[in-house]
């Protein structure tokens, strides 16, 4: 969408607004000014005048109910009021039924307001959409060009203070990139040569050149866009049973009327006046709006809120099932952890010298594109240590790998590559010891015995204890699904807190634990990295994925968490139930007080104005509470 075709798509949607609270408000003044001619005794003028509020508080509310009528071949609530305030003005009850039509239109309006305020956060983000971008042309110019123009390959110049036009990876320069529009992050993050760019996220510092690698239809902050868009056009169950209700409901209530204009008269006695008054009442004050306008509202200022604190849901249907789940199973790496080992203890054997073995570690190593061989080569930058180079290697996979150095073959590994004897006797068994605390130890053997060994730790996220006891607060139950052995997964399960753990479970067999779960909870969360455990997130009651600007994650998962916090699953949790807490307010409020009015017009206690003011007004107060949604959780 071009930016005119947003701002006129926007101009429309407020001046659409604007427009129906005008018209509300136009009605009021003329029920006002009929009021007082009414009171001089120029009636006939005043009819005039509420005839003229009818149809302009009404004419929004009217279009749209006829509309939906003949759309839908079924009668509707906005049909009801249209029947009241005609009933109530052919029983010369003008004043009532103008009143009924502006309490009406003020509800509608301020129910407009809040689907306008709740769709704030996606014009917003719309508006961080680049339309244009710089094009380096084949002579090394510049020259201004249309997104939509742009193929995948084309390289761009981004200028500092600029938006990222589309997703791409740097080319040449240096910069601090603000990721916030992508994951809530405040901190910018250093991009250089060769690392990733999304479109929206600001270019701070310097100068860069990237290549385009997605089609700007494609980027990750245009399904974003469309995930959240989908989200608040998508209902929730709850919403659906509503509106499969009401037509159902309408035809009750009209039948109720029709049977209320004779059957009084006849057995109780009441005139014809009274009979048929009374039936106008009861279209009234017996109209769900209020109940119409129970879930909708808090429903999608529940998503909004969500999206702008990165928590996008996928739909109502999954805001109100993450309130309902008894059980989180979090896959460990990636997720729990960061997926990055760090290492922890180098421990060489006496009259070695630390620093020779670690370069000569590192060395062989750095020619590995194992994450525990990253780890290691770290390590090495770390302690400003430069690792030997010109090495011959073989690498053994599932092993380790063998080397040629100058002093003669060393092997880096596990025990059973350089010996599981040596291993264990080395410095009196420590690395049993360091085993038992979950790490994972490689050895470095030489021809006179083992020369070093490295333990590494997958580190948990600063976060993950925190969020599992936020969890357990919440009356949560926590297991942990990993690969990693039994010694390494009870360490991690025992620093984590995590309520239990299954150890050595590939991923195939992460679906079967999770169908148990499911049978032993009822519910159940998954909540992993989006890729390897896409089967198990679509397993689960509700699949929750660590974001952090993946695709993979934004396709599978029902609710994503962009900024990669843990801590937002429990803020989930809390949204998810204030706005089940909120909904369950609203449908007992509007039940309640249509089922108080209903009867105290058949005992012929409520009159139509106070009927008026008590069913328009539980509706604007339904809305008024929905809104609520729209604040942080605390």
């Amino acid at each position: 969408m071009t930016t005119y075709a947003k701002e006129k798509n926007e101009q429309k949607i407020d001046w659409s607004a604007r427009i129906e609270l005008i018209a509300a408000i136009l009605s009021g003044i003329f029920i006002l000014i009929a009021w007082l001619l009414s009171k001089n005794g120029t009636d006939t003028f005043s009819i005039i005048l509420y005839v003229v509020a009818f149809l302009i508080g009404g004419y929004a509310k009217a279009k749209e109910g006829i509309e939906e009528t003949i759309k839908n071949k079924e009668l509707n609530v906005e049909m009801l009021m249209i029947f009241a305030a005609i009933g109530s003005g052919i029983i010369g009850y003008w004043a009532e039924g103008a009143i009924l039509i502006f309490i009406f239109a003020i509800s509608g309006a301020l129910e407009t307001y809040t689907l306008n305020k709740s769709h704030k956060e996606i014009s917003s983000l719309m508006e961080m959409q680049p339309e244009e971008a710089w094009l380096i042309t084949e002579d090394g110019s510049e020259q201004k060009v249309s997104i939509s123009s742009l193929s995948v390959g084309t390289v761009l110049l981004v200028k500092p203070g600029e938006r990222i036009p589309v997703d791409g990876q740097v080319v040449s320069g240096i910069t601090s990139i603000d990721m916030s529009a992508i994951n809530g992050e405040s901190i910018p993050v250093t991009k250089q040569e060769n690392d990733e760019l999304f479109a929206g996220t600001v270019n701070i510092s310097g100068a860069i050149r990237m290549k385009m690698t997605k089609p700007s239809t494609e980027t990750l902050f245009q399904k974003i866009i469309t995930l959240v868009q989908n989200a608040q056009s998508e209902k929730s169950p709850s919403q659906q049973f509503i509106e499969r209700f009401e037509g159902t409901y309408v035809k009750i209530v009209l039948t109720a009327v029709f049977i209320m204009m004779f059957l009084p008269h006849f057995l109780f006695g009441w005139d014809w006046t009274t009979t048929f008054y009374r039936a106008i009442v009861l279209l009234v004050v017996a109209s769900p709006c209020a109940l119409m306008a129970a879930i909708m509202p808090a429903t999608l200022a529940a998503v909004s809120n969500g999206a702008k604190r990165g928590v996008l849901f996928k739909g109502g249907v999954h805001l109100e099932h993450v309130s309902s789940l008894n059980a989180f199973a979090f896959d460990k790496t990636g997720t729990l952890t960061t997926g990055k080992p760090i290492v922890t203890d180098f421990i060489v054997r006496e009259g070695t010298d630390p620093q020779d073995a670690i370069a000569l570690f590192a060395g062989v190593e750095s020619m590995s594109n194992h994450p525990l061989a990253k780890a290691i080569t770290q390590y090495a930058a770390e302690q400003n240590i430069t690792p030997e180079r010109n090495l011959h290697i073989e690498d053994v996979p599932g092993y380790g790998i063998k080397a040629e150095t100058e002093s003669g073959f060393i092997r880096i590994g596990n025990p059973k590559f350089v010996g599981v004897d040596l291993a264990e006797s080395f410095h009196e068994g420590i690395a049993t010891t360091l085993a038992n605390e979950g790490k994972t130890v490689i050895f470095m053997k030489d021809k006179h015995g083992i020369v070093a060994l490295a333990a590494l730790k997958d580190t948990l996220r600063k976060e993950a204890v925190s969020s599992i006891k936020a969890l357990q607060s919440l009356g949560i139950q926590t297991v942990m699904l990993t690969g990693d052995n039994e010694k390494t997964a009870h360490a991690i399960a025992e620093e984590v807190g995590v309520n239990s753990y299954v150890a050595e479970c590939l991923p195939e067999e992460k679906v079967l634990h999770l169908k148990r779960l499911l049978k032993e909870y009822g519910t159940v969360g998954m909540v992993g990295d989006g890729i390897n455990d896409a089967p198990a997130l679509a397993t689960a009651t509700s699949g929750i994925a660590m974001g952090e600007g993946t695709d993979v994650a934004l396709e599978t998962a029902d609710v994503v968490l962009m900024q990669n916090d843990l801590n937002r699953l429990s803020y989930a949790i809390k949204l998810s139930r204030k706005m089940q807490r909120i909904v369950k307010q609203n449908v007992f409020f509007s039940v309640a007080v249509i089922a108080i009015l209903i009867i105290s017009n058949f005992m012929q206690v409520v009159d139509l104005p106070l009927g008026v003011i008590g069913h328009e007004g539980s509706t604007i107060l339904v809305i008024l509470n929905g809104l609520r949604m729209l604040n942080k959780i605390e």
